[in-house]
């Protein structure tokens, strides 16, 4: 019989989905979809790969209902599956989880300590494990962390210039959006095994936006560090920031703690800048002169960048853009790239248009790529390895 493991990327208002076939070497997809608008109104909509989409208004407000839900119609759709495992992204592992683990009740309290390191995640990837614990109780949670992938950096690109101390204490730079970059350095080597084992940076571009330099498929630096806040400026994160200036909001301007934590999770990045929205599409179809210097700003700090980590990669062979606004945004690529022929990386304007999978010119010397994320995949292959299901073999 055929194992089937289903993923949870649970938000603040959101829970994602998809049920997968344990398969090898990639598990799947058998449908996905999502609960959006819990503790407003939610609502519910899936689809099966062969189609079938349902969009429903749902009854109940938190992640248990939004469960329910879920469990329900994947009854209807699949009358016969039995999930054998959960898989779970987690935003933040720390020092102690750099693998995907199983979660009981000491797991899960070790992680709750983590929560004000991803105050924007963590609590709600959390809660979607609690929910899924209740709802499905003899299958294992497999937490999967966005950590995981960039541990075993190097001192210098871990490690912040403060007293030795406080990183023995763990206070260290973790980066972020490892599913992703984990998924993109293993399809690369589908994609072009050579390349794969060169040095490769990649742009997760969306709502939330870090860079990640892999040489031969592992992480050797990335822009996010202690938290999901430092780096690039994102929808609504402010990025990069002296620390004197949050000294300054602190003792000057009498800020508390928790409103300096909402101006800077919260109210800044491409929404602070704009004045108008976190959505880079809003920005693009937007003629105030606002939007246009979010988009500037987000494109320049995304640049110097690329040229740091190129530095720590001691050179470059090849680019990629992935996730939202790097899969869908022709203008944010093309200003990324602007000005970049010194690296090495000349765009086609043409492919760029249509998002062909390579936009650089054909004579460039990097090579640029874009690759469509998909972290499902990855949370559903480490859920599969680690709670030991059976795979059937498939094409590559």
């Amino acid at each position: 019989m055929v194992d089937h493991v289903l993923t949870l990327n649970a938000g603040s208002s959101s829970i994602k989905f998809a049920l997968f076939e344990a398969a090898a070497p990639w598990p799947r997809l058998l449908a996905e979809g999502q609960v959006q608008g819990l503790g407003a109104q939610p609502s519910f909509e899936a689809a099966t790969v062969r189609g079938y989409p349902v969009k429903r208004a749902m009854v109940g407000e938190n992640h248990a209902a939004g469960l329910q839900q879920i469990l329900q119609w994947l009854r209807e759709a699949y009358p016969e599956i039995a999930i054998k495992a959960v898989g779970h992204r987690v935003v933040h592992g720390g020092v102690s989880y750099a693998a995907p683990t199983i979660v009981d009740d000491r797991v899960l309290q070790e992680l709750r300590d983590l929560e004000p390191l991803a105050p924007l995640h963590q609590p709600h990837n959390l809660t979607g494990i609690e929910a899924a614990r209740a709802v499905f109780p003899s299958a294992p949670q497999v937490a999967c962390f966005d950590t995981a992938f960039h541990r075993g950096h190097s001192f210098v690109n871990e490690a912040y210039a403060l007293p030795r101390e406080y990183y023995e204490r763990g206070v260290r730079r973790f980066g972020f959006h490892g599913l992703s970059y984990e998924y993109i350095a293993l399809r690369l080597r589908e994609i072009d095994p050579v390349l794969a084992c060169g040095r490769v940076i990649v742009a997760h571009l969306g709502n939330g936006a870090s860079l990640c330099a892999m040489k031969d498929g592992r992480s050797v630096a990335s822009t996010m560090g202690f938290t999901a806040l430092e780096g690039l400026p994102m929808g609504t994160r402010c990025g990069e920031i002296d620390p004197g200036l949050l000294l300054y909001l602190l003792q000057h301007d009498k800020m508390s703690p928790e409103a300096l934590s909402g101006l800077l999770y919260e109210q800044s990045g491409l929404k602070g800048l704009s004045g108008i929205s976190q959505d880079m599409r809003a920005l693009e179809a937007s003629e105030n002169p606002h939007a246009r210097d979010a988009i500037a700003y987000f494109t320049h700090r995304i640049r110097m960048e690329i040229g740091a980590l190129a530095a720590a990669l001691e050179g470059l062979d090849a680019l990629i853009f992935t996730a939202g606004i790097g899969e869908h945004s022709a203008r944010v690529r093309a200003n990324v790239l602007e000005g970049m022929g010194w690296l090495g990386l000349t765009l086609d304007p043409a492919a760029n248009v249509r998002n062909d999978m390579r936009i650089s010119v054909a004579q460039a010397k990097i090579p640029v790529f874009i690759v469509a994320a998909n972290e499902e995949a990855t949370i559903a292959r480490h859920a599969i390895k680690t709670a030991g299901l059976n795979q059937i073999p498939t094409a590559a």
